[in-house]
């Protein structure tokens, strides 16, 4: 699959896979195109906004076969030219990615910087014509003596398997290559927290203000239900339920690109937004009316499909009464 990706899917595959690793890299950017000064992906180790920040090159390359010297010597020149240029610092690192890796010539030349050298000085000639506003590089005065200084030891390669496994972290690890979603934790009354969290409280309150439209009665704290068989069922089944969606949300937060639960929230709300709207004779008949045609919803294209269940659907008409998208009153 990496290797019928296009160009520009690698380079945002790399991009990604930068940007999991934040013990290494505060940010992850992709240039890519004209006008990148030979940086496609770059890994900020320290604050790009203030001079001389650290950071890690990673070249992005995608050819049909392992990448060769001739291939990539205008890169080289490239990062020697713009970083003499003081258009940036000098990378700590410079990193070839590619999906069939690098060639053995190539190989052996970044294991050996000062060969690596000469062979760039040896083929200057054929690839300096980095640009077409740069015209060719000439190597002489203060840029050969540049050159002759500099560390080629930064240049190096990353094998695309190690990227692979490191990349299943990312939200979009499932989206690009299958596999299927993890299994989640099962949840009933003896999981979830005995005590009401902080953020129960706005739709436990709205809970208790439907049972009381009903039964006239005025129920202020979850205790008052202790006596009332009916809603205080009614009530362990919606905690439970709630749990279900806050479960599914960290769940999709974990394994799926952002949005996708708040997409999923979004189909439940359109779904149960006109009953919403109705008259009822009660609140507590209005709940209920909602609950079940969120629990009847089909879901279309959403990936949390595959995971989601009954309760979940129900749950999520309490977080939106927690978001205070809806109401019961």
């Amino acid at each position: 699959m990496i290797e019928h990706m296009s160009f520009d899917d690698w380079e945002e595959f790399i991009e990604e896979w930068i940007d999991i690793k934040k013990t290494d890299y505060l940010e992850a950017e992709k240039f890519g195109g004209a006008g990148d000064k030979g940086r496609d992906v770059v890994g900020y180790v320290t604050d790009k906004n203030k001079a001389n920040y650290i950071w890690d090159c990673f070249q992005c390359k995608h050819y049909e076969n392992a990448l060769r010297p001739s291939q990539v010597y205008k890169e080289f020149i490239k990062i020697l030219y713009h970083t003499f240029k003081l258009e940036y610092p000098i990378p700590r690192k410079y990193y070839f990615v590619s999906p069939k890796g690098c060639g053995t010539t190539l190989s052996k030349l970044l294991q050996n910087s000062i060969e690596l050298k000469k062979a760039i000085i040896d083929n200057w000639d054929k690839n300096c014509d980095i640009d077409a506003t740069k015209g060719r590089i000439k190597l002489e005065g203060e840029f050969l003596k540049w050159v002759n200084n500099f560390d080629f030891s930064i240049f190096s390669k990353i094998h695309t398997k190690n990227i692979l496994k490191e990349h299943i972290k990312h939200p979009n690890h499932l989206i690009r290559f299958g596999g299927g979603l993890p299994e989640r934790e099962k949840l009933d009354i003896n999981t979830i927290p005995n005590e009401i969290q902080k953020t129960e409280t706005i739709y436990v309150s709205q809970l208790l203000s439907a049972y009381g439209s009903e039964s006239k009665e005025n129920y202020k704290i979850v205790s008052d239900l202790d006596t009332k068989e009916k809603y205080k069922n009614h009530f362990i089944r919606s905690r439970i339920s709630f749990h279900h969606a806050e479960q599914l949300r960290n769940f999709s937060r974990d394994s799926l690109p952002i949005d996708t639960f708040e997409d999923f929230q979004n189909e439940i709300l359109s779904g149960i937004i006109d009953i919403i709207e109705d008259s009822h004779s009660n609140n507590f008949i209005k709940v209920k009316e909602v609950e079940k045609e969120a629990r009847n919803i089909v879901i279309s294209s959403n990936p949390l499909k595959e995971v989601s269940i009954i309760n979940d659907r129900s749950g999520v008409c309490h977080q939106l009464i927690n978001d205070e998208k809806i109401k019961w009153e």
